[in-house]
């Protein structure tokens, strides 16, 4: 089953992006992203609601 989760940037702990991940899966997402609010490539960590 596919659920959607939200990206929270490490640095500035803003939730940026909205993506489906598996529930099943095996772990936690880590994807590196642009966050607008700190204006560079920063790691972007899964956070669940």
């Amino acid at each position: 089953m596919r659920e959607y989760t939200t990206m929270e940037c490490t640095v500035c702990k803003n939730r940026n992006y909205r993506t489906e991940t598996e529930t099943r899966g095996p772990g936690k997402l880590k994807l590196s992203k642009f966050c607008k609010f700190c204006r560079k490539h920063t790691p972007h960590n899964e956070h669940r609601k």
